[in-house]
């Protein structure tokens, strides 16, 4: 399986005439992309080693930076640090031009100024991302380039993402299997006396083994709603919720599953069933074609419908490389911004996260949070195991 996730892009790895496109609408002549989400997909999934563990070196920080013309991807350019040199020898970077020459934020973005100065034709109206582009680089690039405009281009980039590519959904297979396998690695390992970090540390330990770089837990134990990671101990009975997001070379597992120590009885059985009925009615509201607000009106209908709908909570949103990304579908979700997919169709090769949370007053937190793709005739849901009540099975 890995190896299909090491072919080296030789040319453009995405739709440049969507791109253009996108560019048109937005006004845009020129790209410089700045983010590592951004840089990696535009690269074909290419990721340095600074993706991963680190930024600051030296006196200022690394600043992974691509650039393209609409129209002309022939003139697409890579700006990295002098150390990728090795990674372009031996040719994992696609790019026509690569200039693996910066340190740090100011010499990075002064590669860039040169190779926009060269660009024949209009370089008037250029995109950034500005939540990414460090406020010496973005003084430097302002400076550099005299009298253009400069448009935010988080938009455009993230619609360009918004359908995946049969790579990228290999990818996110990968991660939610991967994510939920150890989970259920790190329940059996569960028993009285442990504390929620010694629960967090095993997932870790978990999540690693199968190749993912670990970024969080989300766990709640007993009748605590409390999620953070903390020093109390499990006792017998516990229910435990995990909640791990997990990212498999760029892409983002993000699943919740539930577990105990001992047996769940009736009423625990019937409140993750609800939950699960929840799961289920929002899942019939996906296919290509249907409106996005589709799965929240789905969603919402039947938390409505449950006699606990005063402590239950329903949302989705997209994910891959970011954990909340197009499609958009709510303007009520735990990250805010604009419904633009609420009214739009859904697209096969979309990826939807959908979650439903109990907070009981009694029982503690019961959550499930689960991953779809939008296929060809309706949803694939990757890493679907482990719904029911997982018991602990501690080892000797």
């Amino acid at each position: 399986m890995d190896n299909a996730f090491d072919t080296i892009a030789t040319a453009a790895p995405f739709d440049t005439a969507k791109l253009d496109r996108l560019m048109d609408e937005a006004g845009l002549d020129v790209l410089i992309v700045t983010s590592r989400h951004n840089v990696q997909y535009l690269l074909g999934g290419y990721r340095f080693f600074f993706f991963d563990v680190m930024e600051a070196i030296g006196t200022s920080r690394y600043l992974p930076v691509f650039v393209y013309q609409k129209g002309h991807p022939e003139n697409s350019a890579y700006i990295g640090n002098r150390m990728e040199k090795f990674e372009h020898a031996l040719g994992r970077i696609w790019t026509p031009i690569v200039k693996a020459e910066a340190w740090g934020t100011i010499d990075a973005i002064g590669l860039v100024i040169d190779h926009v100065r060269k660009l024949a034709g209009s370089a008037r109206r250029i995109g950034i991302e500005a939540g990414f582009l460090p406020a010496d680089a973005r003084d430097h690039l302002h400076a550099g380039l005299g009298d253009v405009e400069f448009r935010e281009v988080h938009f455009t980039l993230e619609r360009l993402r918004a359908v995946k590519s049969p790579a990228e959904l290999d990818l996110i297979r990968e991660a939610s299997e991967r994510v939920v396998d150890a989970m259920m690695a790190t329940f059996s390992g569960c028993a009285p006396g442990m504390t929620k970090h010694d629960v967090v540390a095993h997932l870790r330990r978990e999540e690693q083994e199968r190749d993912l770089v670990f970024e969080y837990c989300l766990i709640a134990a007993g009748k605590s709603h409390n999620r953070a990671p903390s020093s109390q101990r499990l006792v017998q009975g516990d229910v435990i919720s995990i909640d791990s997001g997990g990212n498999y070379r760029g892409y983002i597992g993000d699943l919740s599953r539930m577990g105990i120590l001992g047996e769940p009885d009736s009423e625990l059985r019937e409140l993750l069933q609800e939950i699960e009925d929840v799961q289920q009615l929002a899942r019939r509201a996906i296919r290509p074609g249907a409106m996005g607000g589709d799965i929240i009106a789905a969603g919402e209908a039947a938390v409505k419908a449950s006699p606990h709908r005063a402590v239950l909570d329903f949302t989705a949103h997209g994910i891959g490389l970011v954990s909340h990304e197009a499609p958009r579908l709510t303007a009520n979700g735990p990250v805010p911004y604009a419904p633009y997919d609420a009214d739009r169709p859904l697209e096969r090769g979309m990826v939807i996260s959908i979650e439903t949370a109990l907070l009981h007053p009694t029982r503690g937190y019961i959550k499930l949070e689960d991953t779809l793709i939008v296929s060809e005739s309706g949803w694939e849901a990757p890493g679907d195991h482990g719904r029911g009540w997982n018991s602990a099975r501690p080892m000797a």
